[in-house]
């Protein structure tokens, strides 16, 4: 029996279609993971091409190919700008990021990730960080649960999921990922309930890891390392990822507030080269269902800062 895919990357044609890539050019992997993207990106690259990738889960790093042209860095993609320096490098043609998350932490259910299997709650992306989802339990209270679940889980009643797991937080310390699933299944829509407790896991997940922090320091730091005519590539799987994307290269910040100079026109870095997200067709989720979910968006630096 062949061993389970460590990820099957979304949307890889479009992504490389976007990514223009230059045969001597230098180009960054923000989300190692399996080495989907990576693998196809140096297929195109030439000899003089080289591609720096960052994943902050040493289970990523057993997936780097032998390549001279290739370098792996154990590290989260918020501080790719410093270790470019460090490896020499000053500017960039392309910057990749793929936002999803890996099928081999959903399927490895001692990560803590998925509701599917009992298992510690964990849902660190690097496991030397310091803050667990199961301590993150023991933190927040009501308002802060509350305000996580209406910002990365779409619930239709947040404050209803955060009550049930502090009552169940007060008679037990809620620690596994079954626990969890049963302390917050009863605030659950009965009829939703799977995709409403991947929602709730979603939003941890996303909590513990600063997810959106990190994207908005690399969207922000992008136009610092990219050459003039770079592009950034990038694959959001929630609407709040994907606002945030589509404000940046709209805008230049998160919150998508338009500068404008002395005659009207809007000052930002990029143009657009996705107008509107491109996402999957029905031959490719049929083939890998994750990548229903896929969002992908690129823009060009037209204006060094």
């Amino acid at each position: 029996m062949s061993e389970p895919a460590y990820h099957i990357p979304a949307l890889l044609p479009q992504t490389l279609d976007c990514l223009d890539i230059k045969p001597d050019g230098i180009y960054v992997d923000a989300t190692f993971g399996g080495g989907g993207h990576s693998r196809a990106i140096l297929q195109r690259l030439g000899h003089d091409g080289r591609l720096i990738a960052f994943d902050q889960d040493l289970d990523a790093a057993a997936n780097a190919p032998d390549d001279s042209r290739f370098t792996f860095v154990r590290s989260n993609f918020r501080f790719m700008r410093n270790f470019l320096r460090y490896h020499g490098v000053e500017k960039v043609d392309g910057i990749l990021a793929d936002l999803g998350v890996s099928f081999h932490h959903f399927d490895d259910a001692d990560r803590g990730f998925s509701f599917r299997a009992d298992a510690p709650l964990d849902m660190r992306m690097n496991r030397k960080a310091p803050l667990t989802a199961a301590e993150l339990l023991t933190r927040y209270d009501a308002r802060d649960l509350t305000s996580l679940f209406r910002t990365y889980a779409d619930l239709k009643d947040p404050a209803k999921a955060a009550r049930a797991i502090i009552a169940a937080r007060d008679k037990a310390p809620v620690v596994t990922t079954f626990q969890l699933a049963e302390a917050v299944r009863p605030a659950l829509n009965p009829k939703a309930e799977k995709k409403e407790m991947a929602q709730v896991f979603q939003a941890l997940r996303i909590e513990v890891n600063s997810e959106m922090e990190a994207l908005t320091t690399l969207l922000a730091s992008a136009p610092d390392m990219l050459r003039e005519g770079g592009r950034a590539v990038i694959l959001t799987y929630h609407s709040v990822e994907d606002r945030i994307v589509k404000n940046f290269f709209r805008s230049g910040n998160a919150e998508g507030n338009l500068e404008k100079d002395f005659y009207g026109k809007v000052i930002c870095d990029w143009k657009q080269i996705t107008r509107q997200p491109i996402t999957a067709d029905a031959e490719e989720t049929e083939r890998n269902p994750r990548s229903r979910s896929a969002k992908l968006r690129a823009a060009e630096l037209i204006r060094k800062v």
